[in-house]
């Protein structure tokens, strides 16, 4: 940020806070235009109160005035064609704001059509290439302008996804990943599961879970693409994110962090790409972000040290929030709030340094960076590594006991997710197992879950007062498997245990066995072999007959194509999930993970701002 940025935000302040309207008299009149003398003085008056040069205090006051009196016009305009003006400003890594303009459209207009004037006006071949975000939102573009909330006179801002020297264009690999995050999210296979910070699953309704996973996978791309400081992927991906999020009505949100990191991480990437026209988005998202800290972490952040320490790794996501804090303060020119917030940054940033020589030992014992940081951070003001060794040791031990521990409640939460696709019907496999762990049979204990939407001592009431009616509202005979569906799928090659496991649990319904007996191959090449064999059965069953071929009833043609139907699309989505995972961090505190040489180099700007 600019000296003359500084003088900018000073200079209207003050204007405000004076009721100076710069297009009125005596700074304006329509018949003369600018009225210089009143202009230069109200100059010479606030370059004596800021202490900065006059020409400088002229030349802002000139360009705010001409500022006001265009949305003037674009106010008189509207009113007289309803045609709204935009100001548009692009985007990117590399400089920021690189081109201004406005826009006209009709806010009864798609989001398309603006999307095509913006393409029109940068000379730009394709307009699904322009991406608009407008008051913290993505412009949908089959959705009217007005039903969005766009108004006359609002700021946008606008990427470009055009080509990219190294990885092709941004808003093809913008769609690469949706689809490749929707395959793994939808594969039978569940590469995908939620986990608190201790290794333990975290269960939802499908629905709700299925848009959290999305959600969820769009936040580590994002993450990834920040690694590299490629800001305006990041940003595209975390609104992708922030849109998913906003379907939930579960309390989840509230009770941990990731909504509360998704504000921020989008805040941070407004700042990086130096924008501030956002800044009404960015205050209200670090309000959402403060609230949910104070929720998980306590007021002052001690329930968190309370637990964890006081140099427990979220300081680094609690010294980002101060900085941004102050950031958004200053630029409302409330600048004691601000310095206050860059205090507590600050010293927040001094306690997270590490000593590069601890860290250098360590990641020649073998630990990654990550980690190795995570460590030395917890373990700050030791100079110990072998205490951080140990830190990481029992990291480890903790993540691994926790999966350990949660094996039946994951192994009950595929069963169940697979066989119920309603939120209302979903039970919680962790109730399920509770329930089993205090007598009571698994079938019934699932029942009365879902008759008390999940609360496990009404379900304990029901099992109690209701048994008899709850036994008999079970199926009284288990289902056999069918001898046609089983033989078929038996020549398919599949054994006979798990075939007639399959059929028996899902009530004969082949589509869904086939997804049963496909979750049990963990690789690409079981998979492949199988529709190889399968394939080739096929072939021989088109054939001439033989002796041996003509004894037995023929394939059905439905169940082969369906099996190698849903093996291919497992076969594609581990394919998306190692596009997916190319250039995502393994360690599952990452996110705590933060260098701190960028917001290090910000603070230090932005207090030498402040002295000026």
């Amino acid at each position: 940020m600019s000296q003359i940025d500084n003088i900018f935000i000073q200079v209207r302040a003050r204007l405000r806070s004076e009721g100076i309207k710069l297009w009125e008299e005596p700074y304006y009149s329509e018949d003369l235009g600018c009225i210089e003398a009143a202009m230069e003085n109200l100059a010479a008056k606030y370059s004596d109160y800021f202490g900065i040069d006059s020409d400088h205090c002229k030349c802002v006051l000139t360009e705010l005035q001409d500022n006001a009196l265009r949305k003037l016009a674009a106010r008189q305009e509207f009113s007289a064609t309803g045609m709204a003006t935009f100001k548009v400003r692009r985007i990117d890594n590399r400089g920021g704001t690189t081109t201004m303009l406005d826009i006209k459209c009709d806010l009864n207009s798609l989001g398309s059509d603006l999307q095509a004037a913006i393409a029109a006006k940068l000379q730009l071949p394709d307009a699904n290439h322009v991406k608009c975000i407008a008051g913290g939102k993505m412009v949908a573009s089959n959705v009217t302008l007005s039903a969005q909330q766009l108004k006359n006179n609002q700021q946008l801002i606008v990427i470009v996804g055009q080509a990219d020297n190294r990885n092709g264009a941004l808003y093809e690999r913008i769609n690469r990943i949706k689809k490749d995050v929707e395959a793994v999210v939808s594969s039978q296979n569940q590469m995908m599961e939620m986990e608190d910070q201790n290794g333990s699953p975290v269960f939802l309704p499908p629905a709700e879970n299925r848009a959290l996973l999305m959600g969820l996978g769009f936040c580590e791309k994002a993450r990834a693409a920040m690694q590299r400081e490629d800001y305006e992927e990041s940003l595209l991906l975390l609104l992708e994110a922030d849109e998913l999020f906003g379907t939930c009505n579960s309390q989840f949100l509230e009770s941990v962090d990731n909504y509360a990191l998704l504000n921020l991480d989008i805040v941070w990437c407004y700042l990086c790409l130096k924008n501030v026209t956002q800044l009404p988005d960015a205050d209200r998202r670090l309000g959402i972000c403060e609230r949910s800290f104070k929720r998980s972490y306590g007021e002052g952040f001690k329930r968190l040290y309370a637990l964890k320490g006081k140099a427990c790794p979220e300081r680094a996501l609690i010294m980002r929030l101060h900085l941004l804090q102050g950031v958004v303060l200053f630029h409302q020119n409330r600048r004691d709030e601000a310095f206050e917030r860059f205090e507590q940054a600050s010293a927040l940033l001094s306690q997270l340094k590490v000593n590069e020589q601890d860290l250098t030992t360590l990641m020649e014992m073998g630990f990654d960076l990550s980690e190795s940081r995570l460590a030395l951070r917890s373990c700050s003001g030791s100079r110990d590594v072998g205490r951080a060794v140990q830190f990481i040791q029992e990291r480890r031990q903790q993540l691994k006991d926790a999966r350990k521990q949660s094996k039946a409640e994951r192994s009950m939460q595929r069963k169940y997710n697979r066989s119920n696709g309603k939120d209302c019907d979903w039970v919680n496999p962790r109730s399920i197992c509770t329930l089993t762990e205090m007598g009571f049979d698994r079938r019934l204990a699932k029942l009365a879950l879902q008759r008390s939407k999940n609360d496990v001592p009404q379900a304990v009431e029901l099992l109690q007062t209701q048994f008899d009616e709850l036994v008999s509202s079970l199926p009284r005979t288990s289902v056999s498997a069918d001898d046609d569906q089983l033989k078929h799928l038996l020549r398919l090659g599949f054994d006979e245990p798990a075939v007639r496991a399959a059929l028996e649990s899902t009530d004969n319904n082949v589509e869904r066995a086939i997804e049963f007996l496909l979750r049990a191959f963990q690789t690409e090449e079981e998979l492949q072999e199988t529709m190889d064999k399968i394939s080739k059965l096929s072939h021989n069953e088109d054939g001439p007959s033989t002796s041996s071929s003509s004894s037995s009833s023929p394939l059905s043609s439905p169940i082969i194509n369906s099996v190698l139907r849903q093996a291919q699309v497992e076969i594609d989505a581990m394919k998306a999930y190692q596009r997916f995972n190319s250039d995502i961090n393994q360690n599952d505190q990452d996110y705590l993970d933060l260098p701190l040489v960028q917001e290090e180099q910000l603070l230090a700007e932005y207090r030498c701002l402040l002295e000026q």
